[in-house]
């Protein structure tokens, strides 16, 4: 048997062809790796920008979604009481800021004020305030708040 006349391709091109497409499916099942994981690591974090009394009975908060997946606020606590139930929930898209005003009864001056808002998520975030511009009496206990937020 003679082979003579017949072409066939040689082994190094065969193995650097083989590698070559090892290569790239490699590269494929990374980027598809990557985005699998990228889908199920989303997370909320919201970030308190700002935290200030503006008058006798109103805290003004701001918060930024800094996280990667949307969420919402549900409540907020004052001064470690769940008084400040929102019959809808704020929606804090990712990357948007928003404005929240909380309404309690006057608290006294030089108080420091303790608010935590709560995600859908289950999260909270604390945040204290001095009560600078109040006109209530010691010992201050809110009974009622009310919490309204606008988009910033």
């Amino acid at each position: 048997m003679r082979t003579r006349g017949k072409k066939a391709i040689s082994p190094v091109v065969a193995t650097v062809i083989l590698v070559a497409v090892a290569i790239v499916i490699a590269i494929a099942v990374a980027f598809w790796a990557s985005g699998l994981v990228g889908v199920f690591t989303r997370f909320e974090k919201l970030e308190i920008v700002s935290a200030v009394m503006i008058d006798d009975n109103t805290f003004r908060v701001r918060l930024r979604n800094t996280g990667s997946a949307d969420t919402s606020i549900i409540q907020v606590v004052v001064q470690g009481r769940a008084i400040g139930t929102l019959t809808t929930p704020v929606a804090v898209a990712v990357g948007q800021t928003v404005q929240c005003d909380v309404d309690v009864a006057s608290p006294p001056p030089g108080v420091t004020v303790e608010l935590a808002f709560y995600s859908a998520g289950g999260k909270s975030y604390p945040t204290a305030v001095l009560a600078t511009l109040g006109t209530g009496n010691a010992p201050w206990a809110p009974t009622t708040a009310t919490l309204s937020c606008t988009t910033a």
